[in-house]
């Protein structure tokens, strides 16, 4: 019997099929061991097999550890660092001993396989070698094109952060170990590739919401050709053609009335939003839970008056990040909150007296502005200043304005290597960041102009009534803004990287970063895991300067 999942010996690739049943939500039912035969037999299967990418892509997008989670996204960056005391050392945040042993490294490769080897078994239903009855080509070919779509966005996310890796396009059949390492342009041209033939299958207005469109393909192929172009192998060709991807989705995915309209969870799937992944209240299709509510929050709960709620992963926006806000700009009201409310009653010293807060006052204030110690001895609430974020106050080490952006309120406290539980939808592409990649691109072709009329575009939604010029425009500008509209929904580090701004920025902007001095150019790669060379016998080789 040939079996449609199969392991690579070593480890490159996890095998196994997770079963699904519909095109949003999975049903409690392992399809690990699917045949062929079994999809000859019930064509049904396809379509799970199908919805099985869309699980393990969504999966590798909130499943990690305790001290995992988004770790190769954003810890180590300008806007965000680890949620401790600016002393000791670490190697994801800090580059301190960062090495091809790291945990994270190793999670973050395996996860992208995972998807990876999903969406081989999809595609190579494409030979009809296997013919699966009552399924139209129509359907084989949507399904195909939407196993490539997440095929290409793994790829991509690979090449990223480890520059060449394997292509693999096929299942694996044999136990073959030699994965020799693809070139950093070999693997771009195959996201291509993979996405032209997505763009000319998946449907342009899919019937079921949360499926891959036209225009999600768009905005990661615009984006993909972006950071192309800053490359030896790019040119100003993928720049115009990056734009012109861009402007579609704009167009088809036009920007919310305000921001605080686009972040609320009432609004969850609106005119802006180009793709989700989905996870809801059912949970056994809920997966691990959408985990983004637990993003940016300090223990809160050891103050009085508060109780547990929600439980931080361990990272922290920078000061820097707090600083870069207008008093106008209403992205911040909308992002994250100074003042934390009491849950219950109360008791707290004024002036040398006993006052009573009830349930519902002010029981936290962290202020844009320094208060004196007059001023804080006159209330009855914790008053946090800038500039003390890192100090241990006796209550909480580090403390921070918490973050309402991803909020979910229904939720129940979990720890962090607990299933999160998260029922928002997780907005992975939207019309307000198909603007930044447009602008982005026009000021790499020398069009400031046009850039700061789409940045103007943001920046007016935001609230902000001063215009900014062409002559304001240049690409730490354009680094800011995405930082003030995107943190925490995009790779941050790849920002970074594609910019050519990693290593200037997040010296400047990390305090971590900035007091072990540690980061080098080559960190502008990540180690290869030293298991995946280990297991191919060293036919996988390690980026320069690893060990």
């Amino acid at each position: 019997m040939k079996y449609i999942n199969r392991k690579i010996i070593g480890g490159l690739l996890l095998a196994g099929v997770l079963g699904a049943s519909c095109d949003t939500y999975l049903e409690e039912e392992n399809n690990s061991s699917l045949s062929i035969e079994t999809v000859e037999s019930d064509p049904q299967i396809f379509n799970q097999l199908v919805a099985s990418v869309y699980e393990r892509a969504r999966e590798t997008s909130t499943y990690y550890t305790s001290d995992l989670y988004y770790a190769l996204e954003d810890l180590g960056t300008d806007i965000v660092t680890r949620a401790t005391a600016i002393n000791g050392t670490s190697d994801v945040n800090d580059y301190v001993n960062f090495n091809s042993l790291n945990w994270a490294v190793g999670v973050f490769w395996t996860n992208q396989y995972k998807v990876i080897s999903a969406a081989n078994v999809v595609a190579d239903l494409e030979s009809g070698e296997v013919a699966i009855p009552d399924l139209s080509a129509a359907e084989l070919a949507k399904g195909v094109a939407e196993a490539k779509f997440f095929r290409a966005w793994s790829y991509f996310k690979l090449v990223v952060n480890y520059g060449g890796v394997p292509l693999v396009l096929n299942q694996v059949t044999t136990s073959d170990t030699d994965y020799s390492r693809a070139s950093e342009e070999e693997v771009y041209s195959q996201i291509i590739t993979d996405l032209q033939t997505s763009l000319a299958g998946v449907d342009e207005n899919p019937a079921d919401y949360g499926r891959v469109s036209k225009d999600a393909v768009r905005h990661l192929l615009s984006k993909v050709l972006l950071t192309r172009g800053y490359k030896s192998f790019g040119s100003d060709a993928d720049f115009t053609e990056a734009i012109g991807l861009a402007e579609t989705v704009m167009a088809n995915h036009p920007l919310e009335g305000s921001f605080a309209d686009l972040v609320a969870i009432g609004n969850q799937r609106n005119q802006e939003v180009v793709f989700s992944y989905l996870f809801g209240g059912n949970s056994v299709s809920r997966g691990w839970g959408n985990s983004r509510h637990m993003m940016y929050q300090f223990r809160f709960y050891d103050y009085p008056g508060l109780i547990r709620t929600v439980q931080g992963l361990r990272n922290m926006p920078t000061p820097f990040f707090y600083g870069l806000f207008s008093d106008e700009d209403q992205r911040a009201e909308a992002t994250f909150t100074r003042e934390i409310y009491a849950h219950e009653d109360y008791e707290a010293e004024v002036n040398g007296s006993t006052v009573t807060v009830a349930a519902g006052e002010l029981a936290i204030l962290l202020p844009k502005e320094t208060w004196t110690q007059e001023e804080i001895d006159a209330v009855p609430y914790a008053v946090i200043n800038p500039g003390t974020y890192f100090t241990n106050n006796g209550t909480t080490p580090v403390h921070f304005p918490i973050f309402t952006k991803f909020e979910d309120p229904g939720v129940p406290f979990t720890q962090p290597d607990q299933s999160s539980q998260g029922e928002r939808d997780m907005v992975m592409m939207r019309g307000g960041e198909a603007y930044l990649i447009a602008a982005e691109a026009y000021l790499q072709l020398g069009n400031a102009g046009q850039a700061a009329t789409l940045l103007n575009s943001l920046r007016s939604r935001a609230g902000i009534t001063e215009e900014v010029t062409a002559g304001d425009v240049d690409i730490d500008f354009i680094l800011d803004e995405r930082a003030r509209e995107l943190i925490g929904e995009v790779n941050r580090w790849a920002d970074l990287k594609r910019t050519g701004k990693l290593l200037e920025r997040v010296r400047e902007h990390n305090p971590h970063v900035a007091l072990n001095n540690a980061l080098q150019e080559y960190h502008l790669l990540r180690p290869i895991p030293q298991a995946e060379i280990d297991n191919t016998g060293g036919s996988i080789t390690q980026n320069p300067n690893y060990k």
